[in-house]
């Protein structure tokens, strides 16, 4: 795997940590959706993450030649699904628009708003910000890498625990018992951790649940109807088709049903649920100065470097962007949980933008639909 691929997958899949790709047999399939235009390569890449193992995929790009919806496999263009860490980038566009209402300073210690909370193992919520939560610059260890964790959540253990209710509380003391990664603002590292605490900090500054807050800050105004923060429900709304997951690194390992999971697990960080129509409204509204003042939107696409070995690609506030092969530049953000890997990611005017998922956590390769579509790169075989 390239080292491209490699930082994508990390960023796309920061929750399934610990899952390998392997191949799938997959269940009966149904015929690709037919391609228009310079669309072509973008269905040609779906066909392909179907005939290397993934049961289902879907993608929906827009562009100022109108709206195209390609599918494989066993998904459908209207399928809602978990959007991961997409999450992200909706609660930090809360907390960006609270700094512009003058409720909160991103520059603002953590301990301001959650005092006491963030405080051992090297861990010190007075010398943490909450912009350093926002692009990963905190050094806070992130929950979904504790082995224990891990196992339970991810692994076999899912299967007993998967309808159990976690809180924000709880995920952030699984990330104190072990210490910090690194000095707050030295470094880059990306933490589930921070988000879980982006979502407490804007409890504490409005009073209420980050959920509701991202209710009528984005999903009514833009109209997001299949869009929805679902909390402790475990259902994914119909129209859905299942998830996919294989719960081990042994990839003879049997396929589990896993749509059904309490997505307390993830929080602000990563437990939202989404189509490929409502992602790009949100994206192209966001990119296009709907959301958030001028200076705002600066703050939130001033990024910090990820790799030095990819100089393209940065982390700004819950937003990332990153350099393709044709040298287009694209912002966005990856998403993955339990048998879902998502990608929603549009240039910087929002003019051409494309959301896409694959109903599996353990193989498939979202890069190739995005370079497909942006580059019009047909995958290799």
């Amino acid at each position: 795997m390239s080292v491209v691929r490699t930082t994508r997958t990390v960023l796309a899949a920061a929750l399934v940590a610990g899952l390998t790709a392997t191949a799938l047999a997959t269940p009966a399939l149904a015929a690709p959706a037919p391609a228009k235009g310079d669309h072509a390569a973008a269905q040609e890449a779906l066909r392909a993450a179907v005939e290397a193992g993934v049961p289902g995929a879907v993608a929906q790009a827009k562009d100022g030649r109108g709206t195209w919806t390609g599918t494989a496999g066993e998904r459908r263009g209207h399928d809602r699904f978990r959007v991961g860490s997409i999450t992200k980038t909706f609660t930090a566009t809360v907390l960006l628009q609270l700094q512009a209402e003058h409720r909160i300073d991103l520059d603002d210690p953590v301990e301001k708003w959650l005092p006491g909370v963030v405080r051992g193992n090297g861990h010190d919520g007075r010398r943490i910000t909450v912009r350093q939560l926002l692009n990963h610059t905190s050094g806070i260890y992130s929950y979904t890498n504790d082995p224990a964790f891990q196992e339970k959540v991810f692994g076999p253990g899912f299967l007993e625990h998967r309808y159990d209710t976690w809180s924000p509380e709880q995920l952030v003391a699984v990330a104190l018992a072990h210490p910090a990664e690194f000095e707050p603002g030295t470094d880059w590292n990306y933490s589930n951790t921070n988000f879980v605490l982006a979502g407490m900090v804007i409890e504490k500054v409005t009073g209420r649940p980050y959920g509701k807050e991202v209710q009528n800050r984005i999903i009514k105004p833009l109209g997001l109807r299949a869009t929805s923060v679902p909390g402790t429900r475990v259902t994914v709304p119909k129209p859905n088709s299942p998830a996919w997951s294989k719960l081990s690194r042994d990839p003879n390992a049997p396929v589990h049903d896993v749509t059904a999971l309490n997505p307390s697990i993830a929080g602000a960080a990563g437990e939202m649920i989404s189509d490929a129509n409502d992602l790009q409204t949100f994206y192209r509204a966001l990119l296009k100065g709907r959301l958030l003042p001028k200076a705002e939107m600066k703050e939130m696409t001033t990024t910090v470097a990820v790799s030095p070995e990819l100089p393209g690609t940065g982390y700004g506030l819950g937003l990332m962007k990153q350099k393709l092969s044709c040298g287009k530049e694209i912002w966005g953000h990856g998403g993955g949980i339990h048998g879902s890997s998502s990608e929603a990611q549009a240039t910087r005017d929002g003019a051409h933008s494309l959301a896409m998922n694959f109903n599996a956590d353990w193989t498939g390769d979202s890069a190739a639909v995005l370079e497909a579509e942006f580059c019009g790169v047909t995958p290799k075989h």
